[in-house]
């Protein structure tokens, strides 16, 4: 348990709760028999409670306490009762496992313990309580604690077995627990004290005070442990009674594996490893040394030989290994010894279990290399020392060797037979056929199985493990030779990966180092040195070992295993430059690859001086085994072999097959090692290629297949398989070559030199090869000249040979090692090429081609050095012409690849130029369409290279360029170059745009656009390089002469439809003739030259003739965008944006930044900053910084002063957009009948859309004159309608109503100009009108569309669900009813902001929008969409809202007289519309309507009507009339009574009415004018009533019984209401306020109403009783007036 559990509060109540309850138990079970000890329990009781009640911290008290709270219960131990004896252990485990028990307790428990151990009572239960004492605390030190290890020792001895097995585990985990209170007790003081003083030489051995106190229990433990297995008595485990050694070897093997670092830290440790253990283990193996199998056995020997004992000897070699592994440094001497001991059991004359073990332990050394490194350093390399590592290798190996020469020494049986009677080998013989499926090795009659044993790299003993074996065990047969070839394979694998990885850390470091301080000292090569006697220790013992194993392997896995090994092996020899070892490893391969006893010179040579050795391994001699021919293998082919003299046949088995595969791979994969040795790896190959069969076939790869020479080939099916792997292998093993460096390249041209003077004519019989090398320098000239005569040969045998003769020569001759080479020997080289370039004039195909492939190959091997002769190549890949046929225009092709991929930096700069004329002819033939584009990418790569190498080539070209000259001047001739005035370096790059120009007519589609995208994006991305004057070249000579043949090309193109494209390629209907695909081609070119003009204006601008450029380049854009091809106009317009995005200089986001605030929409600022068509990607370098370093320009700021030149240009861009405004919007004249071109939707939207950009840089000479031809074109753009093809496309579908893209355009075009003027100076703000009377021409478009000429249109406004069925080729016009309410908002929202201004008052803009929205008015319910009047109404009470206060200012300037009229009209137009409304309307629109009639109304009554003396009386009367017109219900005799009720205007009418009475009586007369509207008013009003009144009389009496419509009730209801209201306010009056003729009218009134009592409905009697009621107060009798004394 952790402290923490232990001490928390609940633990603690529980402990005392349980300690109270075992001391209760324990007094009941005493009560009668031991009184004493029941006292002791119940004192015990009181003593805790007491502890309890005192104490804070009950733990720290109890402990205090503990020899008391323990008596009790050790007092019942004493009883020896078993009842209560595990009572009271139980209560002392719990005691101990709180930590409850003091250091004196800790002592009185142990005795206790002893005692009862003595006894022989609960011993179980004793040791698990001493485990818990030891573990849960570290209080038991000293004497105690080695009488508490005693007491398990002792019980480890009993008779019961359970006790003994646990007690051995308990002994275990007491000694790790004792050596694991030392470790953490280091760790604890570790930094705080400064290390012990060392040991001195140490004759006490209990010299331990320097030593803490847990690690002085520890060395007293160890100490003991080793005096226990020596046999002597123990110093500190007093009282030992018996101990076993095999016991106490495996306690030290357990502390020496698990605290290595004990010993390693502590000098008292280490001394006791060097004095004790070490000389243990040599006495301890001295049984196994002397013993000798067969000579010891028998009885009646004088001198008895004490046997090996197996289970101390495996032990003590499981702590010879530990040893070794984990103290190798501290006791260098001591494990020489043991190695040594180590080899010695391996012998053939110990039993075989030793040597099984041995096998293992050496195994395990050898999964070490970094040990095996040690032990060389260490022994091999000192001078007086045994050859450890040697002899452990040579030992593995004899062991091996001595498995096969001793038949019986795999049987199990061979412990007790003597040597003499060993199975017979016939026996062992008949294994090899009953067993061949298991893996084994077989030799000279001897076969031993192979088992699986470990996992490769790890080593996993069996026999070491038996910790539970007494006797020896059996071991199966072939056991240790699989142990021993793991070990072998893990040792070869070890150190040759060890060495391999360091070297290349070594060479890599060298690298660096070289790179850091070229001339620095070399590194002393010590490491070297290791591994070379290393390698130079085991070689031998190795090779023979491994030689043997491969000859008797029967497994192909133990086979590869084996290969593998010596490859790996030889690989590293030849790393490490050890040459025998190297060639011996090879000899061993190259011998297993070939028949048995094959006879082949060079192996033999070699192999005789190897052969003949004998290896000494420990004064045995080893012979090297020859192979055995016996060995059962599978035959798989049988051939002839290759010598002069006819011979029989010889056979290959598997295994030779699987060899020469190891020989291969060593050639490809390390040919570089290889050095002298090639000429025994070619040799076999040699021999196993003619005795497989394989012949050269063309271009000289290697092909099974016999000729008629050898018709004893037999080949199994087994090597068929493996025959074409082979084959590819052998072909490729040359072209590995490519990869050695010199010396090794040196090595295997040796190698081939001699071979082929040797063997060859026998197996050839023609011997040229050698003699070329002879013939090649002396004769070169007439060889040439009759192969070149051969190749025009007309038997095509005969050209081949020609060809070939002359093509090998020349690669011979360019490979030859020339002295000085041919790099610096001009004439010689040019002597070898030219005879490739004759052949250029040879007509035949199949000799062009021998040519190109022979000078790929040349490309390949010595395109590095070819310098001069760079001109003759290309001169060569060039030649081809149109009738060449595709293969050699492939060939030729690929060559160019080749030199544009790779050779571009190794050729003369001067060679460039024929590089791109080259690369262009290639882009210029017509019979291969790829290549073509291909290389027009290559052309890409070529300026690429000039980029990023233009420094370095320009200073080249103009040193050549001085000497050019200097020749020129003194033969008194111009200098003849193309572009001759533009520095040479330009030149390069006028050439590469004149080709790229070419091409970017030819008659191919694809090949234009290609080379069109390649062009531009090439003086895109690295035209800045070019000096300015050339860029006027570039100007003139490049793009416009372009654009010229482009727009040429296209005007003339063939409208035919084209079928397909060749083979079975369809083609789009949008490329299907020759004039659309010239449209593409014209759009790609002339975004190209915008894009241009736009990034490289600064610079451009610097040239004299920028000016007429421009012009030319927006004649260009005009005469594309009045093309009549929809592509080519629309992307001649993405252009003319792109030219016009020249901001000056600003940042990207500031350029937004600026158009935002100019409020453009999103939609928009796309388009402006959005890519031409098909813009390919520019790359970013940092043009501008490299600029700066070369010319030091800064390109992207203009030069001062330039600003004013730029109008000029906008102006110019100006004119041409209004021309193209005006050309293509103008309507056709003729009649409808012929074919006519609309311009199409997006064309115009991207040509209104141009206009925003533009008007920035015009603003400020923008006149009125400029704004009306603006005008023009908007509404001539607006105007063209679309074809029904595309109308689906642009009309949004007709039930929404949505602006089209260009209407959006339109309205951005007149928003820009309109918030310019805003905040532009004064003088611009005359244009205000002119910009309504636009916007309000837009707003009649909803009432009459526009007209296009004289074409008939159909109009789809008013078309509602898509009634109207369009045919095919007719032409829609657009829904204008969304963009003229749009127009409508437009306006009204500009008329809010300028109704003050000038110039808006002095032109009657608001007479105008009346005039203009009086139409839509007047219509009402006939507008083509409803929506309109409703707008036009809300504008119109906006408009007025507005523009009435300033007419009102303005009244005495009568800027506004006119208006009123106007606006009288407008509100009788719409209030008494003359058009009836739908009949399918519902209540609700209706009364919706009619709330709208009601707005106006209002506004009358607000807005007009109080500020009358402001306004011209004969208005004010209209609008009298027209309210009392619509106070009285218009009833027309055609309605039914329920239509009625709905189309009278009940609310309207009420309305009418209200503002009549509200204006018919005024108490303040404040002018004569208001008492004239109220005078008006009245009468108006009193009129009214009294109509009403008798026309309701009159119904009444007409209807009879039947009661009047509800409409009617309502209307005398509310005259009624009307008249009692009237008359209160005369009341209130003074009398001298009221008209007399007001007066007259009232009395009239009281007549009609009498007349009106006889109504039968209620709600009207009591209306006219309230009207009736105020009459009384003008009742009075006649007043007798005296007049003048008159009566």
């Amino acid at each position: 348990m952790s402290r923490m559990t232990t001490s928390s509060p609940e633990a603690v109540k529980r402990l005392l709760e349980n300690m109270q309850a075992d001391l209760r138990s324990l007094s009941m079970e005493c009560k009668k028999k031991f009184p004493p000890v029941k006292e002791a329990a119940e004192s015990g009781i009181v003593k805790i409670k007491t502890i309890a009640a005192r104490n804070t911290d009950i733990l720290a008290a109890l402990k205090e306490n503990s020899s008391e709270v323990v008596q009790p219960f050790l007092m019942g131990c004493g009883t020896k009762e078993p009842k209560i004896t595990q009572l009271c252990l139980a209560a002392i485990q719990r005691l101990m496992s709180h930590e409850v028990v003091s250091e004196a307790a800790a002592g009185n428990i142990i005795n206790m313990l002893w005692q009862l151990m003595e006894n022989g009572l609960e011993e179980l239960k004793l040791l698990q309580t001493v485990l818990v004492l030891l573990t849960t605390n570290t209080i038991v030190h000293d004497e105690v604690l080695s009488k508490a290890i005693v007491l398990c020792f002792r019980l480890h001895f009993t008779k019961d077995n359970i006790t003994n097995n646990t007690a051995a585990a308990t002994v275990r985990q007491v000694v790790t627990v004792v050596f694991e209170r030392m470790v953490a007790e280091d760790e604890k003081f570790k930094g705080l004290t400064e290390e012990p003083p060392a040991v001195q030489g140490n004759s006490n051995r209990r010299s331990v005070i320097t030593l803490r106190p847990s690690a002085k229990d520890a060395y007293m433990l160890f100490q003991d442990l080793c005096q226990l297995v020596n046999a002597d008595a123990p110093y500190w485990l007093v009282g030992m009674t018996e101990m076993t050694r095999t016991f106490g070897l495996e306690l030290l093997e357990s502390v020496l594996n698990d605290f290595p670092e004990v010993f390693l830290q502590h000098q008292e440790f280490s001394f006791l490893l060097k004095e004790r253990v070490c000389p243990l283990v040599i006495k301890l193996f001295s049984p196994n040394i002397k013993f000798r199998q067969g000579c010891g056995s028998s009885a009646s020997s004088p001198a008895p030989v004490e046997k090996p004992y197996f289970p101390i000897c495996m032990r003590l070699l499981r702590v010879v290994s530990v040893l070794i592994k984990h103290f190798y440094s501290l006791l260098v001497t001591e494990c020489e010894i043991f190695l040594s001991l180590l080899v010695k059991f391996l012998d053939g004359e110990k039993p075989q279990w030793l040597r099984a073990v041995a096998v293992e332990s050496v195994h395990r050394l050898c999964v070490q290399p970094h040990l095996l490194r040690s032990f060389c350093q260490s022994y091999d390399m000192k001078q007086h020392s045994t050859k450890v590592f040697r002899d452990i290798v040579n030992a593995l190996g004899s062991f091996i060797q001595s498995l096969f020469i001793l038949p019986s020494a795999g049987n199990p049986s061979s412990t007790s037979t003597p040597a003499g009677h060993s199975h017979t080998p016939k026996h062992t013989c008949a294994h090899a056929y009953t067993h061949t499926h298991t893996p084994a090795f077989e030799y000279r009659g001897t076969w031993i199985p192979l088992m699986n044993v470990s996992v490769q790299g790890s080593a996993k003993a069996t026999y070491l493990e038996m910790l539970d074996k007494v006797e020896p065990p059996s071991i199966p047969e072939g056991y240790a030779m699989s142990v021993a070839f793991s070990a072998l394979l893990d040792l070869v694998r070890g150190i040759t990966s060890m060495m391999e990885r360091e070297l290349n850390k070594q060479e890599q470091e060298a690298a660096t180092r070289e790179e850091a301080e070229p001339d620095g000292p070399p590194q002393e090569p010590k490491a070297r040195e290791v591994w070379e006697e290393m390698v130079s220790a085991c070689w031998c013992g190795l090779l023979a070992a491994l030689s043997l194993l491969l000859d008797a392997s029967t497994d192909e896995t133990a086979t590869e295993s084996i290969l593998k090994a010596e490859l790996s092996m030889a690989s590293l020899c030849g790393r490490l430059g050890l040459v025998t070892p190297r060639d011996a490893f090879i000899t061993a391969v190259c011998k297993a690859s070939l028949p048995p006893h094959y006879a082949l010179t060079v192996l033999s040579s070699s192999a005789t001086s190897l052969s003949n050795k004998v290896y000494s391994i420990q004064g045995q001699s080893v012979q090297m085994v020859s192979p055995s021919s016996e060995s059962h293998q599978q035959v798989v082919a049988v051939g002839q072999p290759l010598t002069a003299q006819p011979q029989g046949t010889v056979v290959l088995t598997a295994k030779n097959i699987q060899c020469m595969r190891t020989l291969l791979n060593l050639a490809h994969c390390h040919g570089a090692y290889l050095g002298s040795s090639w000429q025994l790896v070619l040799a076999t190959l040699q021999h196993l290629v003619w005795i497989l069969g394989l012949k050269p076939s063309v271009g000289g790869v290697l092909k099974p297949g016999r000729a008629v020479e050898g018709p004893s080939t037999v080949l199994t099916t087994a090597v068929m398989t493996d025959l074409p792997v082979i084959s590819n292998v052998l072909s490729r093993l040359f072209e590995s070559s490519q990869y050695l460096d010199d010396v090794s390249l040196h090595h295997l041209i040796n190698a081939l030199c001699s071979l082929s003077m040797e063997a060859m004519e026998m197996a050839y019989g023609n011997n040229k090869t050698a003699e070329l090398y002879y013939v090649l320098n002396k004769n070169m000239k007439p060889i040439v000249a009759l192969s070149c005569q051969v190749c025009q040969h007309p038997n095509a045998r005969m050209r081949e040979w020609g060809a070939e003769a002359i093509t090998s020569l020349i690669k011979a001759g360019l490979s030859f090692k020339h002295e000085p080479p041919l790099s610096q020997n001009q004439r010689l080289q040019l002597l070898l090429l030219n005879p490739l370039k004759e052949l250029s004039n040879v007509l035949h195909t199949d000799i062009r081609q021998k040519q190109l492939e022979c000078v790929l190959q040349i490309l390949q091997n010595q395109g590095d050095s070819l310098g001069q002769g760079w001109p003759l190549v290309l001169g060569v890949i060039g030649a081809i012409r149109n009738d060449q046929g595709e293969s050699l225009i492939r060939t030729a092709f690929q060559c160019l690849q080749l030199v544009v991929t790779d050779f571009l930096p190794t050729m003369p700069c001067t060679c460039l130029q024929i590089v791109v004329d080259v690369a262009g002819s290639f882009g210029l033939q017509n019979q291969e369409l790829n290549i073509s584009l291909t290389s027009i990418g290559l052309l890409w790569n070529i300026s690429d290279y000039f980029f990023q190498r233009g420094e370095a080539i320009t200073e080249e070209l103009e040193r050549e360029e001085a000497v050019l000259l200097k020749q020129a001047q003194d033969k008194g001739e111009p200098l003849n170059r193309p572009f001759h005035p533009a520095p040479p370096f330009d030149c390069l790059w006028l050439c590469l745009y004149a080709k790229l120009g070419e091409l970017c007519v030819d008659p191919r589609p694809a090949v234009r656009k290609s080379a069109g995208q390649t062009m531009f994006s090439t003086i895109a991305a690295h035209g800045t390089l070019l000096q300015p004057l050339t860029w006027n070249i570039v100007v003139w000579k490049v793009l416009f002469h372009l654009l010229d043949c482009v727009r040429k090309s296209s005007s003339t193109a063939d409208k035919e439809k084209i079928e397909s494209g060749g083979g079975n390629i369809l083609i789009h209907h949008s490329r299907d003739t020759a004039e659309k695909q010239w449209a593409e081609t014209w759009v790609l070119t002339l975004a190209g030259v915008a894009r241009i003009f736009n990034t490289r204006r600064y610079l451009l601008q610097q040239l004299g003739d920028f000016f007429k450029a421009w012009e030319v380049l927006l004649d260009h854009i005009q005469s594309a965008a009045l093309s009549k091809n929809n592509e080519v106009s629309l992307a001649a317009l993405k252009s003319f944006q792109e030219i016009l995005q020249l901001v000056t200089p600003i940042k990207d986001t500031d350029k937004l930044d600026a158009l935002a605030v100019m409020d453009i929409p999103p939609v928009l600022m796309e388009s402006l900053q959005g890519s031409g068509p098909g813009r390919p990607l520019v790359r970013s370098d940092s043009l501008a910084e490299r600029l700066v370093q070369r010319y030091g320009v800064q390109s992207s700021l203009p030069p001062p002063g330039e600003e004013l030149d730029d109008s000029a240009l906008w102006w110019s861009a100006w004119n041409t957009w209004y021309r193209i405004g005006t050309e293509c919007t103008r309507p056709p004249s003729g009649g409808t009948d012929k074919l006519v071109f609309v311009p199409s939707q997006p064309f115009l939207t991207a040509l209104i859309q141009i206009f925003p950009a533009l008007y920035q840089h015009i603003a400020g000479g923008f006149s009125m004159e400029d704004l009306k031809k603006l005008g023009v074109i908007l509404h001539g753009a607006v105007s063209v309608p679309i074809s029904s093809d595309s109308s689906p496309f642009i009309l949004p579908s007709y039930t929404e109503a949505v602006l089209t893209s260009l209407q959006e355009a339109v309205l951005t075009a007149l928003d820009v100009l309109q918030k310019a003027i805003c905040v532009g100076s004064e003088n611009l703000q005359v244009m205000y009108p002119a910009i309504f009377e636009q916007l309000l021409l837009f707003v009649e478009f909803s009432c009459k569309p526009p007209q296009y000429g004289k074409m008939e249109t159909k109009h789809v406004a008013n078309a509602k669900y898509n009634q109207v069925s369009l045919r095919p080729a007719e032409w829609v016009a657009l829904n204008y009813v969304p963009f003229a309410e749009r127009s409508l908002e437009v306006m009204v929202d500009l008329y809010h902001k300028t109704a003050c201004h000038k110039a808006v008052i002095n032109e009657k803009v608001l007479q105008n929008i009346i005039k203009t929205l009086r139409i839509p008015l007047g219509l009402k319910y006939a507008c083509p969409a409803e929506s309109t009047w409703k707008l036009a109404v809300s504008s119109l009470l906006k408009v007025l809202s507005i523009g009435l206060p300033v007419a009102r200012q303005q009244a005495s300037s009568g800027k506004f007289d006119t208006m009123w009229p106007e606006l009288a009209n407008a509100f009788e137009d719409f209030l008494f519309t003359k058009s009836t409304p739908p009949d399918n309307r519902s209540i609700q629109e209706f009364q919706r309507n009619e709330a709208i009639d009601v707005q106006v109304v209002q506004l009358i009554s607000t807005e007009i009507l109080p500020f009358a003396n402001f306004i011209p009386k004969e208005f004010v009367g209209r609008i009298m009339s027209m309210l009392n017109k619509g106070s009285i219900h218009s009833q027309s005799s055609s309605f039914t009574e329920a239509e009625m009720d709905i189309r009278m205007r009940e609310e309207f009418s009420k309305v009418c009415f209200e503002t009549l009475l509200q204006f018919s009586f005024s108490n303040k007369v404040s002018t004569p004018q208001e008492g004239y509207i109220s005078r008006m008013a009245l009468s108006v009003l009193l009129q009214r009533a009294q109509d009403v009144l008798r026309r309701y009389v009159e119904d009444q009496r007409l209807s009879g019984r039947c009661p009047l419509p509800r409409q009617q009730v309502t209307e005398i209801i509310f005259v009624l209401k009307a008249i009692s209201t009237l008359m209160d306010s005369l009341k209130k009056t003074q009398p001298e306020n009221v008209d007399g003729n007001v007066w007259v009218q009232v009395i009239a009134l009281y007549p009609t109403l009498v007349e009106c009592i006889t109504c039968s409905s209620p709600e009207v009697s009591s209306a006219l009783k309230e009207a009736l009621g105020p009459f009384k107060d003008f009742m009075q009798p006649p007043v007798s007036k005296v007049q003048n004394g008159e009566s």
